[in-house]
């Protein structure tokens, strides 16, 4: 390069069109610029992929521990993956002739272990109004669930009733046994369905327990200021404790007892 290359390649240099003359930077002769320094990046991430695997195998061994016990895992198939009851809206329901048509929510099935939480969203769904209709048809299940149910069913003022429907919404008999009868009992109003049948018996509990007969006892306390609540006569309790099988109900018990408040005739 000649000298007048070198002095206009410097004058170029110096002539920034977007500013004052710059001066070209100044390097010692035989030392090469120094590198930029570059952080730690490898350690840093390596911190940040080792928390974020520790996080990851505490939440999968927590999850492990809560679904290594069967009532867990129960609840959770039960709520997340097929729950053992059903539901069905009807719009008009002919409970009482068909001049007293009322919306409804036909649930049947088994109560499971996380049946208060599925029926509490049914119902949101189904936006029922304070004298609607739970029309029940279930062999029981779950008591505590049962026991939940009734409450949100009284807590909205909804009526109840047994029995299952046809395609023009005409009431035909079913039953209601065991711990189903909890959630019937929750009805403001508790329709008696000429054919559907009431089925109690004495409550057991699955698990084991130090003493089966304080545990037999705890649980018939329970039920009776369930059902006290409720406005059931205690006589129901003492039905329940006489067979560990179902005994069902006459039309004539179930309103003596007050478990039926509203009895009709066939539809």
């Amino acid at each position: 390069m000649s000298t007048e290359d070198s002095q206009g390649s410097e004058n170029r240099f110096r002539k920034s069109p977007t500013g004052p003359a710059v001066a070209p930077p100044r390097i010692p002769p035989g030392r090469a610029p120094a590198p930029p320094v570059q952080p730690p990046r490898r350690r840093r991430h390596f911190w940040t992929i080792a928390i974020f695997i520790l996080l990851v195998a505490g939440v999968c061994i927590r999850a492990y521990r809560d679904l290594s016990q069967p009532e867990a895992w129960h609840y959770w198939k039960d709520h997340y993956v097929s729950p053992s009851l059903t539901s069905e809206v009807i719009d008009t329901l002919y409970l009482d002739g068909p001049s007293k048509g009322r919306r409804a929510l036909f649930v049947s099935g088994t109560i499971g272990p996380a049946a208060a939480n599925w029926f509490r969203g049914r119902l949101e769904q189904a936006n029922l109004a304070p004298g609607d209709i739970i029309l029940l048809a279930s062999p029981g299940g779950d008591l505590n669930q049962a026991a939940i149910m009734g409450e949100i069913v009284r807590s909205r003022s909804l009526a109840t009733a047994v029995g299952s429907t046809d395609a023009s919404g005409r009431v035909k008999p079913a039953y209601c046994a065991s711990a189903c009868v909890l959630v019937y009992a929750g009805g403001k109003t508790r329709f008696g369905v000429l054919g559907s049948a009431l089925g109690v018996h004495r409550f057991v509990t699955a698990r084991p327990v130090d003493d089966p007969i304080a545990e037999a006892q705890r649980i018939s306390g329970l039920v009776l200021g369930y059902m006290t609540k409720m406005g059931v006569s205690s006589s129901i309790v003492e039905a329940m404790s006489e067979t560990r099988e179902i005994r069902w109900l006459s039309p004539k018990q179930a309103l003596a007892m007050n478990l039926v408040t509203d009895p009709l005739g066939k539809p």
